[in-house]
């Protein structure tokens, strides 16, 4: 099993987003010297009292400069908000100084109607449908491989890039829909489980379903992809559990809009807002009743993942932390690659 992570920069307490980024650095240092995979940055916007993750492609090069070896990527752009010939320069650069090392990531999210507008060039519209996201993807990987035909008006341009790599470019998605756009164009897959795991398994069977190897050589020639959990591991099933009410507790606040509550840096105050302490993850996760939130030993982390990979059919897990300790955060990391036997750099 490969294990990859999302990083969100969340807000220390009474902190900046100076620090927020400092951290996040020393969570790729990290994670590099214990034998993940990727490291990649989240784009979230109007919660900065959160989170500090807003531009990734301004958090990667940083990243990358300060790692060696690890991939540094997206997770994810929201593409709905941007011009894919944009997007395509940027991470053209940013492969130009990390040759293959980077990761784009895309997607798609609505969220605060303000933030929404203030991202839109055309202000006329305070949300976008979504319903091009297929054909913006696909142009983003035109970009990068001569995917435009001759008498196309894109046909001519050119992105700054390294030579001879391209970013790897990955769907993100947490719907049959996204893993069928996935599917059609030959990319890579990744299923965000912590926002909605219910129809994982689905999702990837409908990648599957409608995979064809990309004819241009921007994708794969067979399927792959990733699942991406939120996930705790402590010494304990039961103090794993314990650390999980953060994460559980903010979902709770978020769904019920309840935004003005947030951010639960507490783990004291998670428990309080959800009534007690959660249980233990069970191991025995059937299809379609995945947990939004997982816990537990090395023990029972690595059961719970093994499980998961094997109904999703994928040997990749991204790992999302939602812990206001820094130090919980990275003690999780460690046992987490301990546990499934990474091979630390």
């Amino acid at each position: 099993m490969e294990l990859s992570i999302v990083d969100l920069a969340p807000m220390p307490e009474d902190g900046t987003a100076t620090e927020a980024f400092d951290h996040t650095v020393k969570r790729a240092q990290r994670a590099e010297q214990l034998g993940y995979s990727r490291f990649w940055v989240a784009e979230h916007h109007d919660f900065t009292d959160s989170v500090a993750s807003t531009t990734p492609e301004v958090v990667i090069p940083y990243v990358a400069a300060k790692t060696d070896e690890i991939r540094v990527g997206s997770g994810t752009v929201l593409l709905n908000h941007y011009s894919p010939y944009k997007v395509a320069e940027t991470f053209g650069v940013l492969d130009a100084l990390e040759p293959g090392r980077i990761d784009l990531g895309l997607g798609r999210a609505t969220g605060n109607p303000a933030s929404d507008l203030a991202l839109q060039p055309d202000r006329s519209q305070r949300r976008r449908t979504g319903d091009d996201q297929a054909e913006k993807i696909d142009e983003v990987a035109s970009h990068f491989h001569d995917g435009f035909a001759d008498d196309h008006p894109f046909g001519e341009l050119e992105i700054p890039r390294s030579g001879d790599s391209a970013p790897e470019i990955w769907v993100h998605g947490s719907s049959p829909a996204s893993a069928k756009i996935a599917g059609e164009l030959g990319l890579p897959y990744c299923f965000a489980a912590f926002i909605r795991p219910e129809p994982a398994v689905q999702a990837f069977d409908t990648y599957r379903e409608h995979f064809e190897p990309s004819p241009d050589g921007a994708g794969l020639e067979e399927p792959s992809g990733a699942i991406a959990v939120n996930m705790t591991c402590a010494e304990t099933d039961a103090e794993a559990a314990r650390l999980r009410a953060t994460a559980e507790a903010s979902s709770r606040l978020l769904r019920n809009g309840q935004v003005d509550r947030l951010p639960i840096r507490s783990v004291d105050r998670a428990i309080d807002v959800l009534g007690g302490v959660p249980d233990p993850t069970p191991t025995d996760i059937e299809p379609g009743e995945w947990p939004r939130h997982l816990s537990g030993d090395p023990e029972t982390a690595r059961e719970i993942l093994e499980e998961l990979t094997v109904q999703a059919g994928v040997d990749e897990v991204v790992i999302q932390s939602q812990h206001a300790d820094p130090e919980t955060t990275l003690r999780s990391h460690e046992l987490l690659a301990d546990a499934v036997g990474l091979e630390a750099r």
